[in-house]
């Protein structure tokens, strides 16, 4: 197996994380220079060439400068403050008035050396002086310091200096560039957005040297993909010195190709490259692996501008995020509507307790032996304002994402306590009532606290309050677990495990918490009476609840031959569609005011 090694405890120079092509340098630098006098430019062009600078260009007329300037994009700019036609002030003031030009580094010649032309040139932004007659040596000096400063600060803006990568914005300038010539290359524009969780979480579990020599891994493998399609192209243009890989962010990359002729190779690409970058790397003692996330777009259709195009393949790779890891997704029109919808969704869900749009729905849970009502599971709504009643299925995953899901599940525990409490007020018997708690929730370290409060302020008692918990939340912090379980069950609170049979399921486990109830899943109750495995399965878990001094609930029955089955096997509860739905507060009280018990 390939594997990829760095030495983490080795961080990169700046030579070692230059983007540049190996063998350019600061003499690769094109210097331009505007000067009246024809002599002047050839005897600075011949000073420059001796000392081994290649790209050169002038112009006697100042009037042309700023059009030159934007035709040769140079690095430096040696200008001449004394001319008739246009004085260097001008140009430097037009310069600075120039959104595109207003950062080029200047070096002004002049034969004045008195303070004022200085003061007024450094206003305007000069950033060295030369003084005529220039002597070689002391030019070639300047000029290095400036193109020096420059890189380095260019580095600082536009580089990202783990990686050497083009940082966000360079990165968006250059697709920018490719879209404006899109027409001229001919084929597509595509833009890969790649998020790799392992660069932030190695920060968060490891340390800072590891997470970076594996994001520098990362670039180097994007880079030598970018590089070698480039090469094997037909469709390269001249402008390769824009970027095509880039890090937009802490754990995302960006790589672009330019005139792709379709989308089959669009694809046969982005699987070459999930290949190069789930590679095994080695990093000191850890072995690691890379689950990239990737989102394509592709200009026009999902997009024109830098901007709108990363917009789509972003929010293609955070749909590919959610559905499995080490792979693709395209954009699309309805990707991108049904995402932003999502968001939206999620905006509106965090004012909805405030805004008083929850609802509980209530489900009986029916004694097999009797037939009455003895509890009933209480179960929450949004009741949204445009899109009308929501199940759970569509905003409880997006308020544990947002991180509302504490907030959601504080409002049902204390909405539920008041309800029940008044029916009991009501004498509409003593029912228990079960409400689900999510992993957050109950590892928050408050949950006791809040439980109590809740049913000091609704006056219900604690027997009456069931806490379901899920196998996968207790498994995750034992002890953690048991310690807010006893803290709940000092209240006289019970306490269920949910969807049981369906997680660990460890008798180990099992036997040292604090349960008053097993809920067998609907997963095994679907194919009662028939099905034998699932038969085994339930008994299976009835006995070891009763043997547990545990009482056993069945849920999803739908059917009258799973009820029955159910009785026969001994379970003690149950609760499914067979004998209701879930309802709203109104309508189960209907339902208890009939019950016979």
């Amino acid at each position: 197996m390939k594997h990829d090694v760095w030495a983490a405890t080795a961080p990169a120079t700046l030579d070692e994380l230059d983007p540049r092509p190996a063998g350019s340098s600061l003499l690769d630098v094109k210097v331009m220079m505007v000067d009246d006098e024809p002599l002047m430019t050839d005897l600075i062009q011949t000073y420059l060439e001796d000392a081994g600078y290649s790209a050169f260009v002038a112009t006697n007329d100042p009037r042309q400068a700023l059009s030159l300037l934007r035709s040769e994009e140079p690095g430096l700019l040696l200008l001449d403050l004394m001319m008739p036609q246009m004085s260097g002030f001008d140009v430097l003031e037009a310069i600075r008035n120039d959104r595109d030009l207003r950062y080029t580094p200047v070096i002004v010649l002049t034969a004045s050396t008195g303070p004022e032309a200085k003061l007024r040139a450094l206003q305007l932004g000069a950033a060295d002086f030369l003084a005529k007659p220039v002597d070689e040596s002391e030019l070639v000096l300047r000029v290095r310091n400036t193109l020096a400063f420059r890189q380095y600060h260019d580095r600082q803006i536009n580089y990202d200096l783990v990686t050497g990568l083009p940082n966000q914005g360079l990165f968006d300038r250059g697709l920018d560039g490719m879209l404006d010539r899109r027409q001229l290359v001919g084929g597509h524009v595509a833009l890969f957005s790649i998020q790799v969780p392992e660069c932030r979480q190695l920060r968060e579990t490891v340390d800072d040297a590891t997470a970076d020599g594996f994001s520098r891994v990362l670039a180097r493998r994007l880079s030598l993909f970018a590089n070698d399609r480039q090469l094997e192209s037909a469709l390269a243009t001249p402008h390769d010195r824009a970027p095509r890989v880039g890090r937009i962010g802490a754990e995302q990359f960006g790589v672009l190709l330019e005139g792709v002729p379709d989308t089959d190779t669009i694809e046969a690409e982005a699987r070459r490259l999930i290949t190069a970058l789930t590679e095994p790397i080695l990093i000191g003692p850890h072995e690691l692996v890379a689950t990239p996330w990737m989102g394509i777009s592709v200009s026009p259709s999902d997009g024109v501008t830098a901007q709108a195009l990363r917009r789509s393949a972003d929010l293609a790779a955070t749909h590919t995020r959610a559905t499995s890891a080490g792979a693709y997704q395209f954009a699309s029109r309805d990707l991108n509507d049904r995402l932003y919808q999502r968001l939206k969704l999620g905006g509106q869900l965090r004012g909805a307790t405030q805004r008083g749009e929850l609802r509980l729905h209530y489900q009986p849970k029916v004694d097999l032996a009797s037939g009455r009502i003895v509890g009933v599971e209480a179960l929450v709504r949004w009741q949204h304002p445009e899109r009308g009643l929501l199940p759970p299925g569509l905003f409880i995953p997006l308020a544990e994402e947002l991180g509302v899901i504490r907030q959601l599940g504080d409002w049902v525990i204390e909405r539920a306590c008041h309800d029940v409490a008044d029916w009991s007020r009501q004498g509409l018997g003593p029912l228990q009532v079960a409400v689900n708690v999510a992993k957050p929730q109950f590892r928050a370290g408050d949950l006791g606290q809040f439980v109590r409060q809740s049913l000091q302020r609704s006056g219900l008692a604690a027997g009456q309050l069931i806490i379901e918990l899920t196998e996968s939340m207790l498994i995750d912090d034992v002890q953690s677990s048991l310690s807010t379980m006893e803290e709940l069950k000092a209240l006289g609170v019970s306490l269920s495990i949910d969807d049981f049979g369906t997680g660990y399921s460890s008798l180990s486990y099992l036997k040292r918490f604090p349960v008053d109830e097993l809920k067998i899943d609907r997963s095994f109750v679907m194919d009662l009476p028939g099905r034998n495995a699932d038969t085994a399965i339930v008994r299976t878990v009835i006995a070891l609840g009763h043997s547990l001094g545990m009482s056993v609930t069945a849920e999803g029955v739908e059917l009258p031959a799973q009820r029955q089955c159910l009785a026969q096997l001994g379970c003690d509860v149950y609760q499914g569609f067979l004998f209701s739905r879930p309802v709203p507060a109104e309508q189960l009280v209907v339902m208890l005011c009939g019950d016979p018990g």
